[in-house]
């Protein structure tokens, strides 16, 4: 089962700004979900969490349509406020 991957323009705009290596830890993670180290929110329902390092990913996965919208991108300390 493949999904595809659709991004928010802010996560183009945060993964510019990072250094390159972080930038390609942070993309092959993403091209490999719905697998890594992937735990649902408890606050919102249907949102995930995916861990790259410091780095967390926040992500919707529509298992219909076989798509994961990545939400936001961010440091651990600033992304769940």
């Amino acid at each position: 089962m493949k999904y595809s991957i659709k991004y928010e323009k802010r996560c183009y705009k945060y993964l510019k700004r990072l250094t390159r290596n972080n930038q390609i830890r942070i993309i092959r993670a993403i091209n490999n979900l719905p697998f890594g180290d992937v735990k649902r929110l408890q606050s919102d329902k249907g949102n995930y969490r995916l861990r790259v390092g410091s780095f967390r990913i926040i992500f919707y996965k529509d298992d219909k349509e076989l798509v994961i919208y990545v939400i936001e991108i961010g440091p651990r300390g600033g992304i769940y406020k």
